[in-house]
């Protein structure tokens, strides 16, 4: 995962000018609209001078910018600057072309994590095992069942059938992400534990909350504009 020291250093610089309660309270007071610093002062019950200080590591930051009034011209605004905390999302993957889920046997974290991310994104995503099994796992199959997903019980596959040299391949599972090098290396891993080692409907829940949880946070990072 590529993220460029420039963006790092920016992100680091916001973070630590948020890190301040009152600061913070200020972003607050203006994220719905412009203030005066008086009018700051007054808001929050602090000193003039305090919140001078925090102003001005916050303008620093690239938070906040200054405007003359256009009434009484002694007087100065405040505007949040909204594009500044927006670097503070999830930083987005490059060059990701289709999304596939990997684990052992095909037979249930892959397959729901494809699922998943095919009705979150409205996208194309597929998912593959190392040692694929003869079938899906009927409890997978009856949690997707569950929560509205289809899954198909015989459409497991092997890793070299699936991957293409642009896909953005997640290993689900430990012994995927360690098993695999070279060409179809993991380029994400999410440790969710197997549901098929404990095998009842509560293991599959959990694997399915864990799985949707990480669709949601990985979706804006790969389409950040929505679905292709």
């Amino acid at each position: 995962m590529n993220v460029e020291l420039d963006s790092l250093t920016e992100r680091a610089r916001i973070h630590a000018a948020l890190g301040d309660p009152a600061r913070l309270a200020i972003v607050d007071a203006l994220t719905l609209g412009d203030a005066s610093p008086g009018e700051i002062a007054h808001t929050l019950d602090m000193p003039t001078n305090l919140v001078a200080h925090h102003v001005k590591v916050l303008t620093d930051a690239g938070l906040v910018t200054k405007g003359r009034s256009e009434g009484d011209r002694r007087r100065t605004y405040l505007r949040l600057r909204p594009e500044a905390l927006a670097v503070l999302a999830t930083p987005q993957l490059t060059d990701v072309g289709r999304v596939v889920f990997v684990c052992t046997h095909n037979s249930a974290r892959s397959q729901l994590a494809a699922a998943l991310w095919r009705r979150r994104t409205n996208t194309d995503a597929a998912s593959a095992g190392t040692k694929p099994a003869a079938r899906v796992h009927p409890r997978a199959v009856a949690v997707a069942h569950r929560h509205h997903l289809d899954l198909d019980p015989a459409g497991t596959a092997h890793i070299t059938d699936v991957v293409h040299g642009d896909d953005l391949v997640i290993a689900v599972c430990d012994n995927a992400h360690e098993e695999l090098a070279g060409p179809v290396r993991p380029r994400l891993h999410w440790s969710v534990p197997d549901p098929v080692r404990v095998d009842t409907d509560e293991a599959f829940e959990a694997a399915y909350s864990d799985l949707a949880d990480r669709v949601d946070r990985l979706a804006p990072a790969v389409l950040p504009g929505g679905p292709r």
